[in-house]
């Protein structure tokens, strides 16, 4: 594609995607979808592009003002993936000029917001939580994430799923963390793959499948899911119940179930059971108050560990919807609770690195729940025999109560999970 071609292009979905009508993801699939016939490299330049706009937004839009022509073309440019010498083949010599001027600005000569290119109300919670670790962290949310497989333990070994990748030419690392993991620096077609139509992976980052290890469910338990959405912690868990028990799958969204099903079929499992609700009070969910062995509660949240994947949505969310989700959040902890058995296992987890979200639901249910006691995550990855399990927790007494993940640290997403026991 000639170079103009493909710079208007991005000009045209940086336009689309900064009315934040609808999440980035989204507007970039719809955007392939009317234009099929782009190739795999100019797929990769437009979404690429797209990204890098909205992390540096805030220093972009100081920049584009001395530039020329239209905004979404000025960003475009300065968020533009791929070479100079390609990129300068679409420039006039005043936007070559204008270009040159912008990349001769030093970082330290930038404001503190044009660098950290974060919105305020986000700014102090992170400073007060991280400290120095702040800029680490912001430095860590300005790059892409790796790609991230889980093995589906149900089917093969990760050994075997690492050394078929490696003939179709895709090298593949094991997780740190996980026994389940694989992770990919670069974005191949996963689809096509063998691998991927038989059900031995799923695309699921380290943090999220640290999740599934902390409720441990066992062969024959029932179990619930609460908010399963897609399902990606769902089939993590029903492949560690060997395909035995009973597995429920709820969610509000029934078409976030729908997404689930041809990951399901790929799966081999046969003991998940799909159901939408209406809400954390559903008929459905009171059926089983008192009846399940383990719940994993991964409650909606405002998404923010997940920014460097999804980096608008440090742009479409607010102060005001995290006040929101924090009362969700709290609903349906509580529900969630009323379904364990005596004994019985409780997960609450986020992919928020905000603490309203984390510690602070955490310790209001434990305070205003004496019937659950606090179950030591940390200690709980080591009875699993993950390596480096309390450098992964933080929090409580131990210093490792709760599972605590931070792309700067462990380089996965934002995670944070609870664990309680119901007292018997």
């Amino acid at each position: 594609m000639h170079p103009k071609v493909l710079l208007d292009a991005c000009a045209e979905l940086v336009r689309l995607t900064l009315t934040f009508e609808h999440p980035a993801d989204a507007v970039v699939s719809r955007f392939f979808r009317d234009n099929r016939g782009l190739g795999p490299r100019e797929r990769a330049t437009l979404a690429e592009t797209v990204y890098t706009v909205l992390r540096k937004k805030l220093l972009f839009d100081h920049m584009a003002p001395s530039g020329s022509g239209p905004k979404e073309r000025r960003l475009a440019i300065l968020g533009f993936y791929g070479s100079r010498d390609f990129l300068n083949g679409a420039l006039t010599d005043q936007e070559k000029n204008w270009l040159d001027q912008c990349d001769a600005v030093k970082p330290d000569d930038l404001m503190e917001r044009h660098r950290h290119n974060l919105p305020e109300w986000l700014v102090k919670p992170l400073k007060d939580q991280l400290g120095t670790g702040f800029w680490p962290l912001v430095e860590s949310l300005a790059q892409s994430a790796p790609l991230d497989l889980r093995v589906n333990a149900l089917k093969d070994k990760r050994a075997d799923v690492q050394k078929e990748l490696a003939k179709a030419g895709i090298k593949a690392s094991p997780t740190p963390y996980s026994p389940w993991g694989l992770r990919i620096d670069d974005k191949p077609a996963l689809t096509k793959l063998d691998a991927f139509t038989r059900g031995a992976v799923e695309v699921q980052d380290e943090g999220s499948q640290l999740l599934a290890l902390l409720l441990d469910a066992k062969r024959g338990e029932m179990v619930v899911d609460f908010c399963a959405g897609a399902g990606g912690k769902t089939l993590a868990i029903g492949a560690g119940m060997r395909s035995t028990g009973r597995l429920y799958a709820f969610d509000v969204s029934a078409h976030r179930l729908d997404a689930l099903k041809p990951r399901l079929a790929r799966s081999g499992l046969s003991n998940v059971h799909p159901a939408a609700i209406a809400h954390e009070r559903d008929e459905r969910v009171k059926r089983l108050v008192g009846k399940i062995d383990r719940v994993l509660v991964d409650a909606p949240c405002s998404g923010l560990g997940t920014l460097r994947r999804n980096p608008d949505l440090k742009w479409r969310q607010s102060a005001k919807a995290v006040e929101e989700l924090v009362a969700k959040q709290t609903a349906i902890l509580d529900s969630a609770a009323r379904l364990l058995k005596p004994g019985g296992r409780l997960v609450y987890a986020t992919c928020s690195i905000l603490p309203q979200e984390n510690e602070a639901i955490a310790e209001a249910f434990g305070a205003a729940h004496p019937d659950f006691e606090w179950v030591d995550a940390g200690e709980l990855l080591e009875q699993l025999k993950v390596e480096g399990a309390q450098g992964l927790c933080s929090g409580g007494e131990s210093g490792s109560r709760y599972l605590r993940l931070w792309p700067h640290i462990h380089q996965t997403d934002g995670f944070f999970a609870a664990v309680w026991s119901k007292k018997s």
